[in-house]
């Protein structure tokens, strides 16, 4: 399989992708000009149109997707490019009984694993982009071990995938803020050098001092004019009660729009009374929540929506020491999040896919985002009829565009090549004919 950038039949900066499924079910062909939708031509029904029997190439500058569904650039809202253990070998799982124990633990790896944090990063941007994710918001661990080095590695990255992929960072106090000396300067100078937001991490839980942690964290916010996404991992009222906090912060401070709290498990827990009052003032304040679908108490997707609350999707850990699992393709990420909600009508399969779309776009406040005429032509095409398909059956990606011009998929060529395996008296390359 060839890189569609390699093949002469598909244009590096295609002008119009034909025969387009959109969002809403139409069939439209989408030109493109200066890298955004310059407009979006609907087609009569597929019965009254003669096929031309033109495959992929559609007249000079054009594609032909056959049917195939268009959606916006798909949007990771949570990922950790600098943990991730993509690009070195195997790693096996170890388990941790604490927080703290398992904080450790990746300390010890990460200064073993041999694989520099810009390759391992490097590794996997390739894959998102490779499966239409055209933007993603990673958070990078500042602490009084790495200090800023992961952060300048991953402004690095982000400046070699710029033309391929969005990064936001957020400074990420990973080993907490009031129990690390020295790390809220550190967070100060990760603002000053490259970092996009600032990050908190279970200011009751882990720090033992709740007003102390948001102090620093929305000093730091208003200091700079930058979002904030901060780790909430504490169950129960301790939990709710610490949304309720940071959602009053963020009115007083009219940073509505800005703040993130990221998983907020919470909200899966708690009886439904203290869950709408929760909810009620995360919405009136304008707090996003982003969740992975974790298997055990994920916030209820369609009450807070209900509610008023954005909810959006991320990775979350990405094969790394927190996890063995992920793969980087926001699609399987619905998938999940859809089966944890019991998420099963159209409508609802729908709205799955709108948290890796919209609603995360909205969440980062990214401008231009969209399929609609105006917008930036970052574009995914998938091999699906619908968004619902789509989302059930997470496909194969078939285009993938950044900026109107192909970016991916990435061929397989990417993947790394093993020795051939040979069977006595067989020959080898017969087992590698499907790679």
């Amino acid at each position: 399989m060839s890189h569609p950038a390699d093949t002469p039949s598909i244009p590096l900066a295609p002008e119009v992708l034909r025969n387009a499924t959109l969002p809403d079910g139409r069939r439209a062909d989408i030109h493109l000009a200066d890298g955004r939708v310059a407009a979006l031509v609907d087609q009569p029904d597929r019965a009254d149109r003669p096929d031309t029997g033109r495959g992929p190439a559609a007249g000079p500058g054009g594609i032909d997707l056959g049917g195939a569904l268009v959606l916006p650039a798909l949007v990771d809202g949570h990922a950790h490019l600098d943990k991730t253990l993509l690009g070195a070998p195997w790693q096996p799982h170890l388990t941790s009984a604490t927080l703290r124990e398992h904080i450790a633990n990746e300390r010890a790896l990460r200064s073993s694993v041999g694989v520099p944090v810009t390759d391992r990063a490097t590794a996997l941007a390739h894959r998102m982009v490779s499966l239409g994710t055209g933007h993603v918001r990673s958070h990078v661990d500042i602490d009084p071990d790495v200090r800023l080095d992961g952060l300048h590695a991953l402004v690095e990255v982000r400046e070699k995938f710029r033309d391929r992929l969005g990064i936001q960072i957020v400074a990420f106090p990973q080993s907490g803020v009031v129990t690390a000396p020295g790390v809220a300067d550190l967070l100060d100078a990760a603002l000053s050098e490259g970092a996009d937001l600032i990050g908190g991490l279970d200011p009751a839980g882990f720090d033992a001092d709740v007003d102390g942690q948001l102090d620093i964290v929305f000093g730091l916010a208003e200091r700079h004019g930058a979002g904030i996404d901060i780790h909430l991992h504490d169950g129960g009222v301790t939990g709710t009660r610490q949304l309720r906090d940071i959602a009053q912060r963020t009115a007083a401070l009219g940073l509505n729009g800005t703040v993130t709290v990221s998983h907020a498990y919470a909200l899966g827990d708690v009886d439904a009374t203290e869950l709408d009052r929760t909810a009620t003032a995360l919405a009136a304040a304008g707090v996003a929540i982003m969740t992975n679908g974790p298997r055990h108490s994920m916030p209820p997707v369609l009450r807070l929506r209900d509610h008023g609350v954005r909810v959006f999707a991320g990775s979350d850990n990405i094969r790394d020491t927190w996890w063995p699992y992920g793969t980087a393709d926001m699609l399987e990420r619905a998938t999940i999040i859809g089966l944890q909600g019991d998420l099963m009508s159209d409508a609802e399969l729908r709205h799955a896919a709108s948290m890796i779309t919209d609603e995360a776009a909205a969440a980062l406040g990214l401008t231009g985002y969209g399929l609609a005429p105006g917008c930036r032509a970052d574009l995914v095409v998938v091999a699906a009829g619908g968004v619902p398909e789509a989302v059930a059956a997470h496909p194969r990606r078939l285009l993938v565009l950044h900026g109107g011009r192909v970016v991916g998929p990435a061929p397989e060529t990417d993947y790394p090549h093993f020795p051939a395996i040979s069977a006595t008296g067989g020959d080898a390359t017969a087992l590698q004919g499907e790679r």
